[in-house]
């Protein structure tokens, strides 16, 4: 899926790496703790949080994630952004809740991804 069809489906703004969206992620991710972000596999993904802080992003860069969808309404401060944009990762912000967000995307052929066991 196309990082511009999420910003449609979503009716998301963007923050962030708006010369970025031509690009595509195979996986999403729904998580407010980084910790379970880190047991998913790295395969193009898109991160969905409510959670505004730098470790987001830091978290996001060490998955090789594409694109962070900030949930229900939240902002994030303009830090965070700045550390997103350096590191080439696309950011935007939707007022849908994580459940309804990440349910718009898989029911429009966006996949969960794997998980690392163990």
């Amino acid at each position: 899926m196309k990082i511009k069809e999420i910003v449609e489906l979503l009716n998301a703004k963007i923050l962030c790496g708006e010369d970025k969206i031509e690009g595509e992620v195979h996986s999403a991710c729904g998580c407010d703790m980084m910790s379970d972000v880190l047991a998913f596999v790295k395969e193009q993904a898109v991160l969905l949080t409510g959670l505004c802080n730098p470790q987001v992003v830091r978290t996001a860069e060490m998955m090789d994630m594409r694109c962070i969808v900030f949930v229900r309404g939240k902002m994030p401060p303009a830090e965070v952004v700045a550390l997103a944009d350096e590191a080439g990762i696309v950011v935007m912000a939707t007022d849908e809740r994580m459940y309804v967000a990440c349910g718009l995307l898989y029911s429009n052929g966006l996949s969960g991804g794997s998980v690392v066991n163990g």
